[in-house]
């Protein structure tokens, strides 16, 4: 399971995400399936509130920064999809 936040990592984060992966775990993982792992992404994140927030949990929680670009790196433009093809595939749905 991935979290995505706009602002600033907050401990509780944590808590709500070890909730879903317990109900994940529960009604929808087989038991051939390994525990589920979740990730949350933040815009800004304090490493050592990071660290004691998941100090204790028991499920697999990682938590990382992202940065937003104005523009797609060089290189990576051909590789991703056109606007044009997201919103007919969107409409498709």
């Amino acid at each position: 399971m991935i979290e995505l936040k706009t602002g600033k990592f907050k401990p509780e984060y944590a808590g709500k995400l070890n909730f879903y992966l317990s109900a994940v775990d529960d009604q929808i993982k087989s038991t051939d399936d390994n525990p589920s792992i979740g990730i949350i992404l933040c815009k800004e994140k304090n490493r050592l509130v990071a660290e004691y927030a998941l100090k204790d949990m028991t499920k697999p929680i990682g938590v990382s920064e992202y940065k937003l670009l104005e523009r797609v790196p060089e290189g990576l433009e051909s590789s991703l999809p056109s606007i044009e093809y997201l919103e007919k595939e969107l409409e498709d749905l």
